[in-house]
């Protein structure tokens, strides 16, 4: 019964994302504040110090120019304190010379990783599963991933998806199997035989039939 209502109050793609205030390393932050006018990914990984999430949190840094050109702000969490926190950022910053400088919240008493549904029994009672929730500026969940603990994330795939959830609500649109930036992309389907007619007439889309259309953005 507590995993069956664990389930139903875990956020889902369409949700308004849950607010908060928590502890981070840039400092106190509302995340309401923290996410106005801007896309967010909020991520999780299970614990500072720990070398699958140093790899991660590497990749999320070393990639973050990218994001900030998609007006992507990101925000991680771990159930560590603010001290481990800041220990493991200098640690890698020395090492690696690579700075983590978003925001990592200190998750200790886990009221974040329960409000997201980042805890998950089977797989860890303490430690948060890597998930990643794209949020966008009206603050609505728009995709999640979940991994587990042992499986790193792929951040090329991560940065995909934000861009095709970008695109999709610029351009009105669905994405194909395997999109990237530049490929075509697929326009509505027709909605009354008018339109269907007109579809089979129209030299700006490659028509693959009536149903599955491609157009280029360019």
């Amino acid at each position: 019964m507590d995993t069956e209502m664990n389930v139903r109050t875990m956020p889902r793609i369409g949700d308004k994302a849950p607010d908060f205030e928590a502890v981070t390393t840039t400092g106190r932050l509302k995340f309401s504040d923290y996410a106005k006018d801007k896309w967010l990914i909020l991520f999780s990984h299970p614990a500072d110090f720990t070398p699958v999430c140093t790899t991660e949190l590497t990749g999320f840094a070393e990639r973050k120019k990218d994001f900030d050109a998609l007006n992507t702000r990101l925000i991680g969490l771990s159930i560590d304190s603010v001290h481990a926190h800041l220990g493991w950022v200098d640690n890698v910053h020395k090492n690696s010379g690579v700075y983590f400088d978003f925001p990592i919240i200190a998750d200790i008493d886990m009221k974040v990783a329960k409000l997201y549904g980042m805890l998950q029994p089977n797989e860890s009672e303490t430690a948060a599963v890597r998930a990643v929730f794209f949020i966008d500026p009206s603050r609505t969940i728009r995709l999640i991933m979940y991994y587990p603990l042992n499986v790193g994330r792929n951040m090329d795939e991560i940065l995909r998806s934000l861009e095709a959830l970008q695109t999709a609500d610029k351009h009105k649109v669905a994405l194909p199997l395997n999109w990237k930036k530049g490929e075509k992309v697929i326009v509505p389907p027709p909605k009354t035989l008018d339109e269907m007619e007109a579809r089979r007439n129209d030299k700006s889309v490659e028509l693959v039939d009536f149903y599955l259309a491609k157009r280029s953005l360019n």
